[in-house]
C-alpha cells in the first residue's frame, strides 16, 4: 500500500490572519461575554415615569409583517405562520434589522389588536431565545437601537400581560442596560455609537434601578457630540441619511434628559445647532436628502419631524455643507458633491461621487445617482459606488476614487476606498451665489488630468447651466498625459458625461437626436441640450433604492467624447418648458442664435 504524502492539516497560525480581522473576532468574543454577565445581573423593576413614543412607523409595512411578509434589508421571506426567530437568515444585513426591532415602530403605526398581539410574541420571543445574552444581536448599536424601541413602545407591549410577562420584560431591558453600560466604547465611532449611547441614556433614565448607569452615559454622548461632530455639523462617513439619524437620536436623548428634570449638556446642544443647518442645506425641493455615499432621501414627514424637535430655525448658510455644494432657485434645487469621499473605515459605503450633483424641480426628482446597491448583493453594492453610477464626468472604465481590496473588520466584509483625489476645491460664486466652480484630480494618477466642473443655476430655477473640462495642472501631469495621447493616438482618451434620470422621469431624443425632452409626472418638460461635438445617448440604468426587492429601471443621458488633446471643455443646459413644442421651439431659436453668431 502506497504511503499518503499528503500533509496533516493544520490550523493556520494567528499571525496569519490580518489585524482587522482579530480585533473583530475579539470584540465579538467580548460582546458574548458582557452579554451573558449582564443577564446575571440585576433587573430592572418598572419605569421611573410612562414612557411616550417618539418613533414613526410604517403603516404599509406593518401590514405587510402583519400578513407574514419580512421585508428587512432588501430581503423578502414570506412565513405567515412561523415567528420571525425561526426564519432562516438570508444575509447578515436581514438579520441586524430583525434584532434592531425598528419593525416594531411599524405594528405600532398600525396599532390594532393583531398588530399589538404579534409586538407582544415577537417580543416575548426574543426573551425566551436570546435574553439570557446567548445568541444573535448582541452588538451595541443593535441593543441600543433595540432598547429604545422597546422603552418607546412599552405601552403597547405590556398591554393585558401578568406578572410574569412584565418582569421578564423589565429583566430584559435591565440586562441590556447593564450589557451596554458595559460595551458601548466597542460600537464603532460614528451612528451605531450614539445609537448604543441614546439606548443607554434612555434605559438609565426610564427604568428604576438603572440609574446609576446615566453619568458616564451622559459623559460619553458630550464627548462624542465634540468629537464626531464636526464644526460644519458634519460626520465621518459624509452620508445625508446618516447625519439625520444621528440628528434624531440626540433630539430623542435630550427629550429623555429634559423630562426628568436635568439639562443636555453644552457639546450635546452644540452639536445640535451645527447639524440643523447642515441637513436643511441637504434637502431637495421635494424634502427629501440627497442620496450620496450610500444614504437614502428619507421620508420628508419624519426629516420635519426632526428638524422642528431642534427649536432652530436657522436654513443653509450658502457655503459648502459637510462637502456639498448647493444651488436653489424657483422651487429647483441642485446638490453636488464637492469633497473628498471618506477614507478609512468611514468608507466602507462611501462612492466615487466628487463633483456628480443631483436636481430636483419642485416635488419631483430630475437627476439622481443610481444609490447604493448594498441590499442587492455584493456585485450591485460596488457597481453603485463607481463614478459611472453617478451624475458626473468619468474616463471610461475608470472612477475618480478606487476600491481597496475586500476585507472583513466588523460584522460584515466591506470594501474600503483607498485612493481618493488628492485635491478637491469648490468655490461658490459670491457677485451672483447661483453658481458653483468645483475640481478634482482625481484622474491625476492615471492619466495626469484634472475635472473641472461649473455648474449655474438661475435664480428663477428654470435654467441650469454646465461646463465641463479635462485639463493637466502640474508639469507631471502634463507629462504623463502627453505620453497616453502620444500612446494612443487617433483613438484618445475617452470619457463620457453621466445624467441618470429617475424612473418618474421619461426621456425622448429630440432634433434628430440632438437634444433630450425629459416630461415629469408633474407635467413639467425640461429639455436638455449639448455641445455639438460630442455624441449623445439615452441608455439604460438602474435607481438602487431600499426597501425594493430589485433595481428600479431607468434612463439616463449620456455624452460620449475623446480627449485627443491637452485640454478640452464641454458645455450642456437643462431648461426648462411649459411643455413639448415650447421646449424644441426654444431649442431650434437657439440653434438659430447660434448660427447667426457664427
Amino acid at each position: 500500500m502506497a504511503k499518503s504524502t499528503s500533509r496533516p492539516r493544520t490550523k493556520p497560525s494567528s499571525s496569519s490572519v490580518p489585524r482587522g480581522q482579530k480585533r473583530a473576532r475579539l470584540g465579538q468574543t467580548l460582546n458574548a461575554l458582557a452579554a451573558r454577565r449582564a443577564a446575571r445581573g440585576a433587573a430592572a423593576t418598572g419605569f421611573t415615569s410612562q414612557p411616550e413614543p417618539r418613533t414613526i412607523g410604517s403603516l404599509a409595512r406593518g401590514r405587510q409583517l402583519i400578513g407574514g411578509n419580512f421585508l428587512l434589508a432588501g430581503f423578502l421571506i414570506e412565513r405567515r405562520d412561523r415567528s420571525p426567530w425561526d426564519l432562516a437568515m438570508p444575509d447578515p444585513a436581514f438579520e441586524e434589522e430583525l434584532h434592531g426591532f425598528g419593525w416594531l415602530d411599524d405594528l405600532a403605526a398600525v396599532g390594532d389588536r393583531t398588530a399589538r398581539a404579534r409586538a407582544q410574541d415577537w417580543v416575548f420571543g426574543w426573551i425566551d431565545r436570546y435574553g439570557r445574552g446567548t445568541g444573535a444581536g448582541w452588538q451595541p448599536d443593535l441593543t441600543g437601537r433595540r432598547v429604545i424601541r422597546w422603552i418607546n413602545n412599552a405601552l403597547m407591549i405590556l398591554h393585558a400581560q401578568d406578572k410574569p410577562k412584565a418582569d421578564a420584560f423589565f429583566a430584559a431591558l435591565g440586562a441590556q442596560t447593564t450589557y451596554l453600560a458595559k460595551r458601548w466604547k466597542a460600537a464603532p465611532p460614528g451612528l451605531p455609537r450614539f445609537e448604543a449611547l441614546t439606548g443607554l441614556i434612555y434605559a438609565s433614565l426610564s427604568l428604576t434601578g438603572m440609574q446609576g448607569h446615566s453619568a458616564q452615559a451622559l459623559a460619553g454622548l458630550a464627548a462624542e457630540c465634540a468629537t464626531q461632530i464636526d464644526i460644519e455639523g458634519g460626520i465621518a462617513t459624509r452620508n445625508p441619511e446618516e447625519l439625520l439619524e444621528v440628528l434624531t437620536l440626540l433630539n430623542w436623548a435630550k427629550a429623555a434628559i429634559e423630562t426628568t428634570g436635568g439639562t443636555p449638556s453644552a457639546p450635546h446642544l452644540s452639536a445640535i445647532e451645527r447639524i440643523t443647518p447642515t441637513l436643511r442645506a441637504l434637502r431637495h425641493a421635494d424634502g427629501g436628502l440627497a442620496r450620496f455615499h450610500g444614504g437614502e432621501a428619507g421620508l420628508p414627514d419624519r426629516i420635519d419631524q426632526t428638524l422642528v424637535e431642534t427649536g432652530l430655525r436657522q436654513g443653509p448658510t450658502g457655503n459648502l455643507a459637510m462637502g456639498f455644494a448647493r444651488l436653489h432657485g424657483g422651487g429647483t434645487t441642485l446638490i453636488m458633491d464637492a469633497d473628498k469621499p471618506p477614507k478609512g473605515p468611514a468608507s466602507s459605503d462611501a462612492h466615487a461621487s466628487t463633483l456628480a450633483f443631483e436636481l430636483t424641480s419642485r416635488r419631483r426628482p430630475i437627476i439622481v445617482n443610481c444609490g447604493s446597491g448594498a441590499q442587492f448583493g455584493r456585485d450591485w453594492h460596488r457597481a453603485g459606488r463607481a463614478t459611472p453610477s453617478h451624475s458626473t464626468l468619468a474616463l471610461v472604465e475608470y472612477s475618480s476614487s478606487r476600491l481597496g481590496p475586500e476585507r472583513s473588520f466588523g460584522r460584515s466584509p466591506h470594501h474600503w476606498l483607498e485612493e481618493t483625489p488628492e485635491l478637491v476645491w469648490a468655490v461658490r460664486d459670491e457677485d451672483s451665489g447661483q453658481s458653483w466652480t468645483a475640481g478634482h484630480d482625481g484622474y491625476s494618477p492615471t492619466h495626469g488630468l484634472t475635472h473641472l466642473r461649473r455648474l449655474s443655476l438661475s435664480t428663477d430655477g428654470k435654467l441650469l447651466e454646465g461646463l465641463d473640462s479635462l485639463s493637466s495642472a502640474t508639469p507631471q501631469g502634463q507629462k504623463r498625459l502627453l505620453t497616453i495621447l502620444e500612446r494612443e493616438g487617433l483613438h484618445g482618451i475617452p470619457y463620457q458625461i453621466r445624467f441618470h434620470l429617475h424612473p418618474d422621469a421619461d426621456a425622448t431624443l429630440d432634433m434628430g437626436g440632438h437634444a433630450v425632452s425629459v416630461v415629469l409626472k408633474s407635467g413639467e418638460i425640461w429639455v436638455f441640450r449639448h455641445d455639438e461635438q460630442l455624441e449623445l445617448a439615452l441608455e439604460p440604468s438602474v435607481f438602487l433604492e431600499k426597501g425594493r426587492l430589485r433595481p428600479r429601471a431607468t434612463q439616463q443621458i449620456v455624452l460620449s467624447g475623446r480627449l485627443l488633446d491637452e485640454k478640452c471643455q464641454i458645455s450642456w443646459t437643462f431648461t426648462k418648458a411649459q411643455d413639448r413644442s415650447a421646449g424644441i421651439r426654444d431649442l431650434q431659436s437657439g440653434a438659430d442664435r447660434d448660427d447667426s453668431d457664427t
